[in-house]
């Protein structure tokens, strides 16, 4: 599978052109593109032989069984051969859709996991992308691009075939071709319009749903779930809507094609009886037997599969193109994902030693779109093993800090170095570093799931010092009946039903401590907790500090009075 580098996903404005060099990179896949379409043509070339098994059978009749035989069995090989090469076409076409999307989908999850900070493409949008939007582009990978490949050459076989039996009746299939082909062209061109927009309608409806879905708690905090179910309800039935318009057309347009291939069988039915009684009421040169008409008969309406075939997997086609105009658009990521490390793509690539020191030198962040600067000249260290604390105002920009290391805000000026070297632009220091949040991270899961979300391969033994040295160890015993290792598989929601706000920073504490990682950050740990809670936790975490690199970024003096260090950001402009 080819490669897509993070400029196929940043035009905004892809041309037909464009488009068409998107969807053929992503659907090279090796040969199977080829054998999927060379599967179909091998159909038809069984097609012809099923044909003439046919004639020759009908002929070989008045001279007994033992003359009718070799033809049957040519017939039974020719059919068999036919559910065979269509199966493997299927499941070729299938393979290869599959390997398209899954790299696809890993590219979309990188770029939605390190675009630019602040940039303006919202979950739902995302989310769309990476499962509707992508899984458009099966159909047009797996039928459409062999159809077309086989359309092209296919039909050509079958009427050398028949020009061989019938040179009329193969000249009426290519008159009768025309109108087909036009009547393609008209019902494409119908159908293309409603098509993307009832996939746009689809996406933006997809979109919609699953941001209000993760704003679900606000939505109920402001009593708006009324208006906004009647606002989803007026997009799905805008969609319904044109569902309907996208099937009438789809409807409409099977019917034409039917007509007229339906027309070009009956023509060639009629011609080859005519000749056969001798009743035409024009001159041919030619007299068909009754094996050669019977053998153009049989082959007529395999003339018209390869596009029938074609004209089914057509509306794929509409549905990708119109993905593609989306996938195209999405942002790209910040940085480009080094080959040797995908699954960190803006790693800082130095030989750090076990515990590294950090250094801001006037450091300035503005996000996108903003007036001034989040933050502005920021300079101060972090000796290795030291404790470094940011206080100051709301605004102030203390989280921005912290989310600049781990690469989510943007720099715009000034350095930030790791032992003196410096952090590349949009560049990231998660590999090598814990991460504890104001707004703790829960998944639907057990609470082991969640603290192994810090290290997939940590062991149990691991586990169990991590949530001993959180303060964790209380509140396990009292939820496992006694025993730890079951309350560790005490299954959470997805916003930590049952657990206090202590709880779930512990929780997200244990999670940091977990992670074998020379640097530590945290963001407000202890932000919302009465001051019983407060001092319980700040001895935890004075602990978890021990032997780390770490900044913390807090309003609490209790917390700051661990640090080696203070550092007091001013007032916000």
């Amino acid at each position: 599978m080819t490669a897509l580098s993070s400029s196929d996903l940043a035009s905004t404005d892809p041309t037909p052109r464009a488009r068409r060099q998107w969807l053929k990179t992503i659907a090279q896949g090796g040969r199977r593109g080829d054998a999927a379409a060379a599967w179909l043509m091998l159909d038809s070339v069984a097609a012809i032989g099923f044909a003439g098994g046919l004639a020759g059978a009908i002929v070989a009749v008045p001279a007994g069984a033992a003359a009718v035989l070799p033809w049957v069995a040519l017939v039974v090989l020719s059919g068999g051969l036919r559910g065979l090469v269509v199966m493997l076409a299927t499941r070729t076409g299938a393979r290869q859709a599959e390997d398209a999307k899954v790299t696809l989908r890993r590219r979309i999850v990188a770029s939605a996991l390190h675009r630019d900070p602040g940039a303006p493409t919202t979950t739902g949008v995302l989310m769309a992308a990476v499962v509707d939007e992508v899984d458009a582009l099966d159909g047009y990978i797996a039928r459409f691009l062999p159809a077309r490949k086989a359309g092209a050459i296919a039909p050509f076989l079958i009427l050398i075939a028949t020009a061989f039996a019938s040179p009329v009746a193969a000249g009426i299939l290519v008159v009768t071709l025309i109108p087909f082909v036009v009547a393609m062209a008209l019902a494409g061109g119908a159908a293309a319009d409603k098509s993307r927009r009832q996939f746009t309608a689809l996406a933006r409806l997809t979109g919609r749903f699953a941001d209000r879905v993760r704003a679900l708690p606000i939505v109920l905090a402001f009593g708006a779930e009324d208006r906004e179910a009647r606002a989803l309800g007026v997009a799905a039935d805008e969609l319904a809507a044109r569902t309907m318009g996208v099937l009438r057309v789809a409807f409409l347009s099977s019917g034409a094609l039917e007509f007229f291939a339906a027309l070009s069988v009956a023509l060639v039915a009629v011609y080859c009886g005519f000749n056969l009684l001798h009743l035409l009421p024009f001159p041919v040169p030619e007299q068909l037997d009754l094996g050669r008409a019977f053998f153009v008969l049989a082959l007529a309406p395999e003339f018209y599969a390869p596009m029938r075939r074609l004209a089914a997997a057509y509306h794929d086609k509409q549905a990708a193109e119109t993905a593609a105009d989306r996938l195209i658009a999405l942002p790209a990521p910040a940085c480009p994902m080094p080959a040797s490390l995908p699954s960190t793509p803006h790693a800082l690539r130095l030989e750090m030693p076990a515990l590294p020191a950090l250094a801001f030198r006037s450091v300035a962040i503005r996000y996108p779109g903003a007036e001034r600067d989040a933050v502005s000249g920021l300079s101060f260290d972090v000796p290795p093993g030291r404790i470094v604390v940011l206080t100051g105002p709301s605004g102030s920009g203390k989280t921005s800090a912290l989310h600049l290391l781990l690469g989510l805000a943007p720099l715009v000026a000034g350095d930030v170095l790791i032992d003196g070297e410096r952090l590349p632009p949009g560049g990231s220091l998660a590999p090598r570093a814990s991460w504890a949040g104001q707004h703790p991270l829960i998944i639907a899961g057990t609470i082991r799931e969640n603290l192994r979300l810090a290290c997939p391969d940590a062991t149990d033994d691991a586990i169990d010092r991590a949530v001993v040295q959180a303060g964790l160890r209380p509140m396990l015993m009292a939820r496992g009946g006694g025993r730890m290792a079951a309350g560790l598989d005490t299954r959470l929601d997805a916003r930590g039903g049952g657990l206090s706000g202590g709880e779930r920073r512990r929780l997200a504490l244990a999670r940091a401590m977990l992670k074998p990682a020379p640097i530590l950050l945290l963001d407000e740990p202890t932000a919302h907790l009465d001051a019983l809670s407060e001092i319980a936790l700040v001895t935890t975490i004075a602990a978890a500090c021990r032997g780390r690199t770490t900044l913390i970024a807090t309003h609490s003096d209790r917390l700051a009075g661990i640090a080696d260090h203070v550092v007091r950001l001013g007032d916000p402009a």
